[in-house]
This record gives C-alpha cells, sequence and structure tokens, in this order.
C-alpha cells in the first residue's frame, strides 16, 4: 500500500467544549492509526471515539495554545501515552496559563502542557504515513501553526481562517494585520483546491475563501 494513498485518509471530528472546537481524529483507514489534533475538552468523548473507531493513536498535536485547543492535552497525553507535537514556541505562555485560562471559562481540568516537540515553518509532522508541512502562521496567536497535507491537499487550519471569517485578534498575543499577512502570504498560495478543516465551524476550501470571505478583501 502506498502510504499517501488518498483513499485510506481520513478525518473525523469530534466538537468538544462548550466553544464546540474541532478536535479532530486524523487516520489511515487501512492501519487505523492516527493522531488526535487539538483536544480541548471533553476527554472521556474524545477517548470515547477513540475506542468505538479501533484507532491506534501515535501523537497529540496542537495548532495553538488557546484553551479550547489544548485543554485537555495534558491528561489526553498521560491516557494515551504519547507525545504532544505543536504549536510553535509563541505559545508558550498560553501553554503555561492554560489552568487560569480555564478557571474563567468553567473547564476546571485544564493543565498546563509543555509539548515534547515545538514546531516551526519547514518541520515535517508524520501521522500514519502521512506528511504535514508546518506552517508558522501567526495572528490569532504568536505560536499558531497550519498542518499542511499537500499529498491530500488538505490542512489542518486551527483559528488561522474560517469559513467566511478569520481568527479573532483581541486575545492576548494576536494581531490583525499579522494574521491577514498569514493568511495571504502563507495560507492562500497553498492552493485553492485546498480544503481545510478550521478550529469552529464547517470545512472549506481556500478558493472559495479566496473569492466570498469578506475579510480577505482589502
Amino acid at each position: 500500500m502506498s502510504q499517501e494513498n488518498p483513499p485510506t485518509f481520513r478525518v473525523a471530528v469530534i466538537p468538544v467544549t462548550g466553544f464546540q472546537q474541532n478536535c479532530s481524529l486524523v487516520y489511515d483507514n487501512v492501519s487505523k492509526r492516527g493522531a488526535v489534533v487539538d483536544p480541548g475538552g471533553d476527554v472521556d468523548m474524545i477517548m470515547e471515539a477513540i475506542g468505538k473507531m479501533g484507532l491506534t493513536i501515535e501523537k497529540i498535536l496542537l495548532t495553538h495554545g488557546h484553551i479550547d485547543h489544548a485543554g485537555g492535552a495534558a491528561e489526553l497525553r498521560e491516557r494515551l501515552g504519547v507525545k504532544i507535537e505543536g504549536p510553535h514556541e509563541g505559545d508558550k505562555f498560553l501553554l503555561d496559563s492554560l489552568p487560569q485560562s480555564g478557571a474563567r471559562y468553567g473547564m476546571l481540568t485544564a493543565r498546563e502542557v509543555t509539548p515534547d516537540r515545538w514546531l516551526t515553518d519547514g518541520d515535517d509532522v508524520e501521522v500514519a504515513g502521512f506528511r504535514f508541512a508546518i506552517i508558522h502562521a501567526p495572528g490569532h496567536s504568536p505560536g499558531s501553526v497550519v498542518f499542511f497535507n499537500a499529498a491530500n491537499r488538505f490542512a489542518l487550519m486551527g483559528d488561522v481562517l474560517f469559513q467566511g471569517s478569520i481568527g479573532r485578534t483581541d486575545l492576548p498575543g494576536g494581531s490583525h494585520e499579522t494574521l491577514l499577512e498569514s493568511i495571504e502570504k502563507k495560507v492562500l498560495p497553498l492552493g485553492d483546491d485546498v480544503v481545510f478543516l478550521p478550529g469552529h465551524g464547517s470545512a472549506s476550501s481556500i478558493g472559495d475563501e479566496r473569492q466570498g470571505n469578506p475579510f480577505l478583501r482589502r
């Protein structure tokens, strides 16, 4: 079997926490090996989904350090016995303060977490034989990264770009101008045919957002 045979590539979405964040399982449908992306909370629910699907989880991936994306990462790492990769080290201050962030939103089980591997531009991450190129795309947060799988024309976008919107920039370390620059110089050039899963809401394509996203019209 070719390692990057598109028919075997799967993504399952598990909306977690009151923020309805798109935690996802990225996996190979033949080997049933994969990764958990952005376990923001509801760890029992994530574990149940992994079990029902019969998956073997190799690692945890984080697109950035906000509570709704990383709040369950420390607990899930312990329960699965795997390593965490991402985000960029620019989000260390967010990951260090997850308990305080969680307390503000009633997410009292959130714990601070240090990834086993920080990521930056030019890095590669492998999940079940699928290679993801790392794109550092600050603006929503200083350490936001996008995971791009060129073989399947698919990206895990975090909160950089949404269907019809872009990430909020009023949180600590956010910058509207930096986010727009990241999108225009790093995300849009990936290609109009690239489908992406954002951190919240429905999947979209870069082409659809290039044409119809009002936040991208200057």
